[in-house]
């Protein structure tokens, strides 16, 4: 895979594709993660000489153009984060496109409009998003690929743009591809996987591979209620995936079988209903009431998944414990946290929740090896599936 170093930039337009996908409260940010995870390759460019032009997404406005969906603040944060100005194109291959790249001098960036406001960034015909990238490569002289929370995605601007340009990719989706090459091929021992979240059926795929390379599984989240349900536990008003239990109970029978230690919450905080201030107890986690539903893990879950954790060399975490969005319901996740920082292992958090989490729960992010752009991405690739747009970069 060729890097920034194997590009002549200097004096050159040069399309990066970013993944600017922020959390927005109206237009103000309130995660901009992402947005700072992007400015090395950005500026690294700039330095160089490059006249850049970014592009990204932002949410699912399904091929229209939805000013709830706009870069615009986007691009400010981006522009107090460089120190420098970010000129913004009001559309992505337009006339506000093409004018704006024109003017751009050395060591001058401006930033696109949603990509996804164009119909042919995520078609699945062939044609029309051909057609889409030919006119958004028609910017630029060199491409860059550095959105790797869309790398997983069959999408002109990941997939095909890099297939009609030079190309190299970012610095961000070479450390994130760098770590996941370590979790997959190297892993210090004992390798511990931590899932979470709402849905088995989000997990199955990369659960399956999992299984074959991890010597401890721990579950929590929503998902861990399907497992229960698995083992005939009553789970109440939890969320479940009954259409799951059978491949559930297969996960169950082939951790056995291999020696992979599956661990399940021991006790959860069981609420009357699903709410920030609902009124909730802490019960054994097979028998929750049926008239509750789990929100988190519980205090002596708590205490099995940190001492779990302990003498981990190697640690993914996908997914938090439990509803952490409302303060009652964070404590799961914070103990993982702090487990994980506390250890001395090499610790990878795959993104998404868990890393918004890490985020909202003011946790120091240098307390981790690593937190990852893109948790879909992760998931895929430790799934063992081929990412379209990595495959872009390697041809």
């Amino acid at each position: 895979m060729r890097t920034l170093d194997d590009l002549d930039v200097k004096g050159r337009r040069v399309l990066v594709r970013a993944d600017l996908n922020v959390p927005l409260d109206g237009e103000t940010i309130t995660d901009d993660g992402r947005i700072r995870a992007s400015v090395p390759t950005i500026s690294t460019l700039l330095e160089r000489g490059a006249k850049v032009v970014v592009c990204a997404h932002l949410g699912r406005p399904k091929g229209k153009v939805n000013p709830q969906y706009s870069l615009a603040p986007v691009a400010a944060r981006l522009g107090e984060l460089l120190g420098q100005d970010v000129a913004f194109a009001s559309d992505v291959v337009g006339e506000s496109a093409r004018s704006t790249v024109e003017a751009l001098q050395d060591g001058q960036v401006a930033l696109l409009e949603n990509l996804r406001y164009e119909p042919g960034e995520e078609s699945k015909d062939d044609a029309v998003r051909g057609e889409f990238a030919a006119r958004l490569a028609g910017l630029a002289e060199l491409y860059v690929g550095d959105g790797f929370g869309a790398v997983h995605r069959r999408h002109a601007s990941v997939y095909d743009v890099p297939r009609l340009l030079p190309h190299a990719a970012g610095g961000l989706v070479v450390a994130e591809v760098e770590v996941l090459r370590k979790l997959t091929e190297s892993p210090e021992r004992p390798y511990v996987v931590v899932l979470g979240g709402a849905k088995v059926s989000d997990k199955l795929g990369v659960i399956a591979n999992l299984l074959t390379k991890v010597d401890r599984l721990l579950i929590g989240g929503g998902m861990a209620y399907t497992f229960l349900k698995a083992q005939g536990h009553e789970v109440g008003k939890s969320l479940l995936q009954e259409d799951q239990l059978d491949q559930v109970r297969g996960f169950l029978d082939e951790a056995a079988r291999r020696g992979v230690e599956l661990v399940l919450p021991v006790d959860v905080l069981a609420a009357v209903t699903f709410a920030a201030d609902a009124e909730h107890d802490v019960v054994e986690a097979t028998a929750i009431p049926a008239d509750r539903e789990g929100l988190d893990i519980g205090p002596k879950t708590r205490e099995l998944f940190a001492a779990k954790l302990a003498d981990a060399r190697t640690v993914f975490w996908n997914g938090p414990m439990g509803v952490f969005e409302f303060e009652a319901f964070s404590g799961g996740t914070r103990a993982v946290a702090e487990a994980l920082i506390a250890g001395d292992a090499f610790t990878v958090v795959g993104g998404g929740d868990s890393a918004a989490a890490v985020r909202k729960l003011e946790l120091s992010e240098d307390g981790f090896s690593h937190i990852s752009t893109g948790g879909g991405a992760s998931l895929e690739y430790l799934e063992g599936k081929t990412l379209p747009g990595l495959a872009a970069l390697e041809d």
